[in-house]
């Protein structure tokens, strides 16, 4: 996309300006679904930043999506002077740095409020910004570890299994991000006011812990790992290995989806079946859903079960997903310059999201004035 592309004009946060400082996937994640929304995101590179072959640069891949792009040198004082500008006309600042560096470098909250009361300040960290680890270095898995959403994932006996980054990067970091910036915008509404939004990792992991703890309370999750209801100790909630060396999902919990999974697999009429929610039958009824499955292809199951309330999904490799017909018929992906993407989400009635827009080319920034004239003083 050239990074002269206006502001986008639709979508529920349209006329809504976001600076974004350029880091890791948490918060690009968190600014992409605010600019799907229909928010301006400027995203503010490094000079001369050497682009995707860097661990730490800003990319060109569907988290940078529908951005603007500007390159500002925020070691010198030119650079924080046209970042001021900037936050003088916003309504947020998005950065990820660890706690201190943007007040070392000169424009922290109190700073940026002396210049915007009106502010939402927003930063994303691991740790946050205080406690014993606010400091120290770490990544998705060490946070998901922190908050004990990590151990109850796994088989019995093994390890416990990272489920890539999405449990703290993206669903503790990045979607916690936007909904911390959308509350205190909702907020300022009444106030007038800006205010810091302090999003951490090990926070949001913990949030979404929030179901188990109930779980755990109730005395219904005490079994080791892989052992419980939801953890792949139930043979009625797992995964089942097909005939093509595939697999299928299988999540019949309720009697009546249970029946019909029992159904599907030609067994609701075996008397030596083991009744559903008796865990010392368990390893049998493993079994025996195992050899079953093994009899027929992933998608032959799929068809099987198209017309079947029994909770059975077909597991699909996340590149073709875009295929499935659910998900074509909702457009669940959407093309994105060349490539296919996840659409935005949710979806609105009255202020619809627009078209997502790919990526700016980091080799091509805008200049801050160019940015500032797209925007009318709100002063």
């Amino acid at each position: 996309m050239p990074s002269d592309a206006g502001p986008p004009t639709a979508g529920p946060l349209a006329g809504v300006r976001v600076v974004e400082l350029a880091s890791l996937a948490p918060a690009p994640f968190g600014c992409m679904v605010l600019a799907d929304l229909g928010a301006d995101v400027v995203r503010v590179d490094r000079p001369g930043d050497p682009g995707p072959g860097r661990l730490a640069a800003p990319t060109t891949g569907p988290l940078h999506r529908g951005r603007r792009v500007t390159a500002l040198d925020l070691k010198s004082p030119a650079g924080v002077a046209d970042l001021l500008r900037l936050v003088e006309q916003a309504d947020v600042l998005v950065e990820a740095y660890r706690p201190g560096v943007a007040e070392r470098l000169g424009f922290g909250p109190r700073v940026c409020h002396d210049r915007n009361p009106r502010l939402v300040y927003a930063r994303l960290t691991g740790w946050g910004q205080d406690g014993p680890l606010a400091a120290r270095a770490g990544h998705d898995i060490d946070y998901i570890a922190v908050a004990g959403a990590l151990e109850p994932l796994g088989r019995p006996g093994e390890r416990p299994h990272a489920p890539l980054n999405l449990l703290g990067d993206f669903g503790g970091g990045g979607m916690l991000l936007a909904t911390g910036v959308l509350a205190a915008l909702l907020e300022r509404e009444r106030s007038g006011l800006g205010q810091v939004v302090d999003a951490a990792m090990v926070d949001g992991s913990a949030l979404l812990t929030a179901f188990l703890h109930g779980l755990v309370a109730a005395g219904r999750w005490s079994a080791p790992r892989g052992g419980n209801l939801l953890d792949g100790g139930a043979p009625f909630y797992d995964t089942y290995r097909t005939a093509d060396d595939r697999f299928v999902a299988v999540g019949a919990l309720e009697p009546a989806f249970y029946a019909a999974l029992l159904a599907g697999l030609g067994l609701a009429d075996d008397p030596g079946l083991p009744a559903q929610y008796d865990p010392v039958g368990w390893p049998e009824l493993r079994r025996r859903f195992t050899a079953r499955f093994a009899e027929r292809t992933r998608d032959e199951w799929a068809a099987l079960f198209a017309d079947l309330d029994g909770c059975v999904a077909p597991v699909l490799v996340p590149t073709e997903a875009h295929r499935h017909p659910h998900n074509a018929a909702r457009g669940t992906f959407v093309r994105v310059g060349d490539e296919t993407q996840p659409a935005p989400a949710p979806r609105f009635a009255r202020t619809p999201t627009p078209p997502p827009r790919p990526a700016p080319d980091p080799a091509h920034p805008l200049d801050v004035t160019t940015v500032l004239d797209s925007w009318p003083d709100r002063r």
